[in-house]
């Protein structure tokens, strides 16, 4: 508490300190490094959020695995229900993705337009970056769509972790148990096996051709198109 009784926090003089020191360079430049920073550990705190969701999801790979295989009496379903639960944490993981890039691109936006500047004074900006990260805060948005965030995250992470447990559910009813066909060994209880087959076959084409569909790129800051430099190696 403050012994200065004049001070009347809903005056607009009041109301209005950070608008003063955002029209004051230094004062602006002075309150920058603070809000960069909590942006970026903002950032952070999402990106450790989204690297969770993958190593569940590469743990449960790994258990129904162990699980499928541990024993010829294991039924072939169990890869399938792993399929599903990837599907699930997919899903999770396109919520999470998208929110880290909302706050990324807050991040980009001062780092192409303030600090690039700095070290590159000709370098071009966007003359509206304040006025842009302004209007975010205030009402934020997520800047990629659900469609392309889906694709995103399906060719970089979940579909390799499908393709997996797809080519073990092959073998699995195809080599591991001998004296058995296919078409047997792929039913579950109630559904035949060659439906079994055909669904799980149409579903892992739809699966590909999401994650390989072209979407117009409206994710932030990615490694993407780079050119390497003097200083810079490819890959």
């Amino acid at each position: 508490m403050t012994d200065d009784d004049s001070f009347d926090p809903e005056a607009d003089e009041a109301r209005e300190v950070a608008a003063e020191a955002g029209r004051d360079q230094e004062e602006f430049l002075s309150l920058l490094p603070h809000y960069y920073r909590g942006e970026v550990g903002q950032m952070s705190t999402h990106l450790s959020r989204l690297d969770l969701t993958t190593d569940w999801a590469i743990a449960l790979l790994t258990a129904v695995l162990a699980l499928s295989f541990g024993s010829v009496d294991s039924p072939p379903y169990f890869l399938l229900l792993g399929m599903v639960a990837l599907v699930m944490f997919l899903l999770f993981d396109v919520r999470r993705y998208r929110t880290y890039d909302a706050t990324r691109s807050r991040v980009r936006l001062i780092e192409e337009n303030v600090f690039a500047n700095a070290f590159d004074p000709v370098g071009t900006i966007h003359r509206d970056w304040r006025k842009e990260i302004a209007d975010d805060l205030r009402k934020p948005t997520l800047k990629v769509s659900t469609l392309e965030a889906l694709s995103r995250r399906l060719k970089r992470v979940y579909l390799p972790l499908v393709t997996v447990l797809l080519l073990a559910w092959l073998f699995r009813i195809t080599v591991f148990v001998s004296g058995e066909s296919p078409l047997e060994t792929a039913a579950i209880p109630g559904v035949p096996g060659i439906v079994v087959i055909v669904v799980v076959g149409v579903a892992y084409l739809g699966a590909l051709l999401l994650a390989l569909w072209p979407t117009s790129r409206e994710a932030k800051g990615e490694f993407h198109g780079e050119e390497p430099g003097d200083w810079k190696t490819e890959e």
